[in-house]
């Protein structure tokens, strides 16, 4: 009987595309995106804020792992005024997907046709230098139309911004420019999460007063929005407000700055993503036994073993390795052996109610338990941030 290569390959298709419309996301693992919690975390930081600043909240690196268009859609129904991305296509993606408030790019554009598509868009770019403003200046006399933009300058942390001796001159320049509307003013403080500290408090002087210095140096700063802190900023001291607040961590549902630091106003921030995964197998082994790679981790006594499937792949760090806990059915649960691209193994010896298809987190609440991305930071020599931004895009993002 012949049965062409095609027709062999027809079936197969046509069932996996229907297995994978009816796929549920919660199959293997997955990330839950707690959008009220966005939402009130913006609304709890705005209360915060002095009168009349306006919040930014930052969704750059698909916002922070819990999706951009959500998190951005959240944020603004929190009170979020405004929305800072990194890169120009995380700004047309928000576009795309219909959202028209103002959109800062944070990141560097350098060429025109970047510029350009800035302006399409209708985005703001971040300007560091000369050229760019006299590049997006001649876009905009072209089109005989105005160009909104934002000026960046460096005031300490030696990264992206003009020069501080370069700022007033820049400044000027772009004020010469017809088509160039310079909408905001900012710099970004280096040390604001840290503890306090002489340095820490020292630096943030004087960023702030070398900021203060620029602002003062401009005659009419009523249509201009200055911005310099960042959620520890915003948090820490209310006289780093100005115009407005750029928040990420915040919105997310943790304090940049760690709780046992003195003087710090305690916001109700609530955590508004858990990774979670299912168990896949459950095995007895005795004594002795090496588990998985390098056979790091041996058995100290039988024990019943379980695998979870998810991985570095999916942003489960290898480093952590044998050194976190997952929680399952309110217990804390030790993680062993290395951890592998797509499963690690958790010793349930203790919890026989442990089963199965039962439910994991990973990172999140369950029930009063919290495992945080700072924990994990704090395991590893990592931050939040870095936690929270590598969590891969094979996990299924859920809204719950």
């Amino acid at each position: 009987m012949h049965n062409s290569f095609e027709n062999k390959r027809d079936i197969p298709r046509q069932t996996s595309e229907g297995f994978l419309k009816s796929t549920n996301p919660r199959n293997r693992a997955w990330i839950e995106v707690h959008t009220k919690s966005i939402e009130l975390n913006t609304f709890h930081i705005k209360q915060n804020l002095s009168r009349n600043c306006l919040l930014m909240a930052v969704v750059k690196a698909d916002g922070y792992g819990h999706g951009a268009i959500t998190v951005a859609k959240a944020a603004l129904q929190g009170g979020a005024n405004n929305l800072g991305v990194a890169t120009l296509e995380e700004g047309i993606e928000l576009r795309k997907a219909k959202l028209m408030c103002p959109i800062l790019v944070l990141g560097n554009l350098i060429n025109e046709a970047e510029l350009e598509a800035c302006l399409d868009w209708d985005l703001m770019p971040t300007i560091s230098n000369f050229s760019e403003a006299l590049i997006c200046q001649n876009i905009a006399l072209k089109r005989d139309t105005i160009f909104n933009i934002h000026i960046k300058v460096d005031t300490g942390m030696t990264r992206l911004g003009c020069n501080y001796s370069d700022a007033k001159e820049l400044i000027q320049t772009i004020n010469s420019y017809n088509n160039i509307n310079l909408q905001g003013i900012y710099s970004h403080l280096a040390l604001a999460d840290n503890l306090l500290s002489l340095k820490t408090t020292s630096v943030t002087i004087t960023q702030q007063e070398k900021f203060n210095s620029i602002m003062n140096s401009i005659p009419n700063t009523n249509q201009i929005c200055f911005h310099l802190a960042n959620s520890a900023g915003a948090i820490r001291d209310q006289s780093l407000h100005y115009n407005m607040v750029r928040i990420g961590l915040g919105i997310y549902g943790y304090n940049p700055i760690r709780e046992n630091e003195s003087g710090i106003k305690k916001l109700k921030l609530n955590p508004a993503l858990s990774v979670k995964a299912r168990i896949t197998l459950v095995r007895n082994v005795d004594k002795g036994i090496g588990v998985s790679y390098d056979h790091k981790y041996v058995t100290k006594r039988p024990s019943r073993l379980a695998v979870v499937s998810i991985g570095y792949a999916d942003g489960i760090s290898r480093s952590l390795s044998g050194k976190i806990c997952v929680l399952c059915k309110g217990h804390h649960i030790p993680q062993v052996g290395a951890i592998t691209m797509d499963q690690l193994v958790i010793d349930i010896t203790d919890f026989l109610d442990v089963q199965v298809g039962n439910e994991v987190t990973l990172l999140g609440t369950d029930g009063k338990n919290l495992i945080s991305p700072q924990q994990w930071g704090d395991i590893n020599g990592s931050i939040p941030w870095e936690v929270l931004c590598g969590f891969k895009n094979r996990l299924p993002r859920v809204e719950v």
